[in-house]
């Protein structure tokens, strides 16, 4: 049978770089052609936290980093297809996330606003691309995210167990996969890594705690845990679906002027307490689930693994590498699947999970030609 490739681009909220994949459609289950890693240079990177700040409201900022995301993501998918040795010509469509710098799904007028010109991919790749996927599910009444879900139930399903798909980005999602199939819930749980990142780079060199060594140092705070689990999201009923608008240090701070007496490393404890908890305590709301399995960056947190676990009890966890598709990537390769949706005229999102009226088809079509 012929390749039906696709290209998958992500960059989430932690903005640690963009994962690039090729992914061949052509069998029952994708399969992972290539991966490429791009980073993101230091100035787009700085121009990003800016723009993604709450308080900011820069139009030339926005613009002007629209058109450099474009050209960042078009640099991944042909970096990914050199190291592939595939040609542009044997891509059918490129599907690209985008770089989210705001989701307001809760305002009168909800918007969820992931940049990098997808017209600057298509036309610098040389292939079609899907983007904008967010847009037709939040104007179906929906909240644009999470969307990997649908993906989720595709891919990892299992008739003889109720599975929990838990991601770990900057921000943390799961799904559950009941075994009957037709029940699957999915929802943003709150912090991943987000505040991890910002309260280890207020301190060190570096983008991140590697392995969770500095808050493994450290001992959480119960009292400060505590308050920062009265944030009304952690009550919240699904659908929900948040971001750094919400978490931020700007929100972090407000609480550590009544805790002058906690050491930086304690602090990094209790927030990595704090991401444990939460996605544990929606996980136990859950009506049944056998096993959960971890994709995302926060599984090479081998301190918040511990936590979890430590949470989680008599719940297996593992990698989904157990199910055949290694943790970085999932994310992105749900991206890829998302633009072959579209080309094959597919819906791929899940109203029970975003809240959208009805079904449908998601993105925008951006022609290379």
């Amino acid at each position: 049978m012929a390749t039906q490739y696709y290209v998958g681009l992500m960059s989430g909220t932690s903005m640690d770089g963009v994962d690039a994949v090729l992914v061949d459609f052509s069998s029952t289950k994708p399969q992972l052609i290539a991966t490429h890693e791009q980073q993101i240079s230091a100035g787009l990177l700085q121009q990003l936290h800016t723009l993604a700040d709450p308080k900011t409201g820069d139009i030339n900022l926005l613009g002007q980093c629209d058109r450099a995301c474009g050209e960042l993501f078009a640099l991944a998918t042909n970096e990914l297809l050199k190291k592939a040795q595939v040609t542009s010509a044997q891509v059918i469509a490129i599907g690209s996330h985008g770089q989210t710098v705001r989701h307001m799904p809760n305002l009168p007028h909800p918007f969820s606003l992931q940049i990098g010109d997808a017209s600057t991919i298509a036309t610098a790749c040389d292939i079609d691309t899907v983007a904008d996927f967010r847009r037709k599910d939040i104007a179906l009444g929906g909240q644009g995210a999470p969307l990997v879900p649908a993906f989720h139930q595709q891919l990892f399903h299992d008739q003889h167990q109720d599975r929990v798909i838990l991601n770990i980005g900057g921000i943390s999602n799961i799904t559950w996969l009941d075994r009957d199939n037709n029940q699957t819930l999915g929802f943003d749980t709150g912090p991943g890594n987000t505040l991890l990142d910002c309260w280890y780079q207020q301190h060190h060199q570096g983008n991140y705690d590697k392995s969770g060594a500095w808050a493994a140092s450290g001992q959480a705070d119960q009292q400060l845990l505590e308050k920062l689990l009265q944030h009304p999201y952690f009550k919240a009923s699904a659908p929900k679906s948040t971001g750094r608008e919400l978490f931020n240090l700007a929100w972090l701070q407000q609480y550590l002027a009544d805790f002058p007496h906690l050491s930086d490393q304690d602090i990094q404890a209790t927030l990595a307490q704090l991401t444990a908890v939460s996605i544990a305590d929606d996980i136990k709301k859950l009506p049944n689930v056998d096993q959960v399995f971890i994709c995302g960056g926060g599984i090479y947190n081998l301190d918040l693994i511990e936590r979890l676990n430590a949470q989680l009890g008599d719940i297996t966890v593992a990698s989904t590498d157990a199910l055949g598709l290694a943790p970085p990537w999932v994310e992105a390769i749900a991206f890829a699947w998302l633009a072959y949706c579209f080309i094959e005229h597919k819906t791929s999102n899940l109203p029970r999970v975003t809240g959208a009226r009805k079904a449908a088809i998601l993105g925008a079509f951006y022609p290379a030609n």
